[in-house]
């Protein structure tokens, strides 16, 4: 049962369908519920063999513990979706395009860069397993699907990780108000890992030793500092942008 992690939510739940059905162990629908998005649910369940389970609301809210299921719930084994890095890096056909995120605990903000990232093309994101949000409920439900589409990558030692990536030739380039460059005036490397640190404390000392450059975000208003995943959403878009030139 360790391996058991709950997903809940429409996009959650489609997005496993789609992706990795054989890991679904078993779905809870509510009762009665028959609008379009139900519909599919059930079809795509029928047609992968999914286990599924019609419950009525009080069950279902006590499996998701008071949250905004939409109707729809389900238990995934979560070791079928484990990536290793290097399978990630080996299957590239374009630069690797990474985000590493060092501290984040809130799995809400977790969520977010998830889906960033997904919207942005990211090929993975690597996280510290020790003092960092883990993939759980809520966090498949904020990213929207995107927990299920984008490889996140836990490691024991980051800094390790870190110096792996260099092995690959791929740039580690960190965001800090004190940095060397601001993000509308470098040349972003076309392999880069994106290294990132929580909002209030960011990077860790030994993560920022291992970084190329440092990168800082212009701040043209009064708030000293932004969310992580808007942070991430600019440094992503910057890089795809200058890609495309």
């Amino acid at each position: 049962m360790s391996n058991q992690r709950l997903i809940y939510g429409f996009h959650a739940v489609n997005a496993r369908l789609w992706q990795n059905p054989k890991s679904i162990t078993e779905l809870y629908v509510l009762e009665g519920k028959s609008d379009a998005r139900t519909r599919e649910v059930l079809e795509k369940a029928a047609a992968e063999n999914v286990r599924l389970h019609f419950a009525d609301a009080e069950r279902l809210n006590a499996l998701c513990k008071g949250a905004r299921h939409q109707g729809v719930a389900g238990f995934v084994d979560a070791s079928k979706n484990h990536v290793h890095l290097e399978d990630v890096l080996d299957n590239l056909r374009e630069p690797p395009l990474l985000l590493v995120l060092d501290g984040i605990t809130d799995p809400h903000n977790l969520g977010a860069c998830l889906r960033t990232a997904d919207a942005m093309g990211v090929h993975a994101v690597i996280a510290p397993k020790d003092k960092s949000a883990g993939l759980n409920a809520t966090v498949s439900k904020v990213a929207c699907g995107a927990a299920e589409s984008v490889p996140y990558i836990t490691v024991t030692n980051l800094a390790r990780t870190l110096r792996e990536l260099k092995e690959y030739g791929i740039w580690i380039v960190g965001t800090d108000v004190g940095g060397d460059a601001d993000l509308f005036h470098c040349d972003i490397p076309d392999s880069v890992a994106w290294v990132m640190g929580s909002e209030g404390e960011g990077m860790r000392r030994l993560t920022r030793e291992h970084c190329d450059m440092l990168v800082s975000i212009p701040m043209f208003g009064t708030v000293q500092s932004l969310n992580i995943s808007v942070s991430a959403g600019m440094v992503l878009a910057e890089t795809r942008r200058q890609r495309g030139q």
